[in-house]
């Protein structure tokens, strides 16, 4: 009996998987690597949004760094110089930084996801801070650090970034609050004073939403925002918060239509755009891979723009985690997981008005991916160019910064 190496086997099968995905396959636009994660000292994991701050990207990243806990850092698009800012697990400064970050007047504002001074000796490891990083100085400030009281009532576990709201920051935790199911609060960033605006339910019967990833969106003088669980059916929420008065209410429950056809578990924060609010949720539509959506803020109807994995092995993916853009009428994106090439990922374009997906980009995944893998965060635009991050892959196997020229 002859048996074939496994290096060519899997050779082999990976040949014919890439014909196989990308038979028939618009061509691709055009991928630049500009920097590939080690998990060493300059970061790994980077699973939120970039920003771009006067021609210059900056992120975090998950993992890596000296410490191992995560990392602040930029990234020059034209020479693809990486330096990393800040590296997390020092001491009380924080740990895994989840969600991007934002610039005001040269400061970066971001969270982390645990660490900090509190629920020390509970079984984790902190319930997350949210800080200050000087630009100039590269100085790191704790500005709170959650689940400073008994019980989290200032909440815990802050999975997105903050927004800039008349001189206040913005943003929400996932867990913590007078009810346990997250919260809303503002931090003022001269004083580090944080107030909890409102506290989702975290019991059964969650009608308000429960436990909210993402970060929120500001549309004169509102907030709009998703939440994973609760609402009508326990399968997550759109909801509106009002800052001047308190009230919160829930403009949409998923998994209201059959089968969950309207989606399902949103994560990611929305958009707004000529009236809507485009979102996805990670979950349901047809094939329970989840979907795009809008929605009319004033009359609560929610309309499916794409369910994904509607198309032969999943060429239009799976999984869309990351939040959408809005560029020229066009909604940009990320789905996690499947693609052209079989299972890593894409970068998508839909238009609203046609409900038409199309592939921008399909990652690798198969063997060795030095593109880019597993496009946990959204995608930004740069003068016509997109810049996003993938959370594996690469060189390295440790995420990828990435440039998209658009034709």
């Amino acid at each position: 009996m002859k048996f074939v190496s496994t290096t060519l086997f899997a050779a082999a099968v990976a040949c014919a998987l890439a014909l196989q995905f990308s038979a028939g396959a618009a061509a691709q636009t055009q991928e630049t690597v500009l920097h590939s994660f080690s998990y060493g000292a300059d970061g790994g994991d980077p699973a939120a949004d970039l920003i771009d701050v006067n021609g210059t990207l900056y992120g975090t990243t998950f993992g890596g760094g000296t410490y191992g806990e995560g990392t602040v850092f930029s990234v020059d698009p034209v020479t693809s110089a990486e330096a990393v800012l800040h590296m997390f697990g020092r001491g009380l400064d924080g740990q895994a930084p989840a969600g991007s970050v934002i610039d005001v007047n040269g400061t970066l504002y971001g969270t982390t996801f645990i660490g900090g001074a509190y629920c020390q000796g509970s079984g984790s490891d902190g319930c997350g801070v949210a800080f200050a990083l000087d630009l100039k100085t590269g100085a790191e400030t704790v500005l709170h650090a959650f689940c400073s009281q008994e019980n989290c009532p200032d909440g815990a576990y802050p999975n997105a970034g903050l927004i800039d709201v008349q001189g206040m920051l913005i943003g929400t935790t996932t867990r913590g609050g007078a009810n346990s199911g997250g919260t809303v609060f503002a931090l003022d960033p001269n004083t580090g004073a944080e107030t909890v605006l409102y506290s989702f339910c975290g019991q059964q019967n969650c009608t308000d939403g429960e436990y909210p990833y993402s970060s929120l969106i500001d549309v004169k003088g509102k907030l709009y925002g998703t939440s994973f669980y609760g609402g009508t059916t326990g399968d997550g929420t759109v909801f509106a918060f009002d800052p001047g008065t308190g009230a919160e209410k829930v403009l949409y429950s998923f998994c209201s239509r059959k089968r969950c056809e309207d989606g399902a578990a949103p994560y990611a924060s929305l958009v707004a755009g000529e009236g809507k609010l485009y979102g996805t949720a990670y979950l349901g539509g047809r094939r329970n891979r989840g979907t795009v959506f809008a929605l009319d803020p004033d009359t609560g109807r929610e309309n499916v723009l794409h369910s994904f994995c509607s198309q032969p092995h999943c060429t239009d993916g799976q999984a869309p985690y990351a939040d959408l853009i809005e560029v020229k009428g066009v909604l940009y994106g990320t789905a996690q997981e499947y693609g052209v090439h079989g299972f890593g990922g894409l970068v998508y374009a839909i238009d609203p008005k046609t409900r038409v997906e199309t592939s921008v980009y399909s990652f690798c995944r198969i063997l060795n991916c030095t593109d880019g893998d597993d496009p946990t965060g959204g995608v930004i635009d740069v003068g016509g160019t997109l810049y996003g991050t993938t959370a594996t892959g690469g060189t390295y196997g440790s995420g990828t910064v990435f440039e998209l020229k658009m034709p």
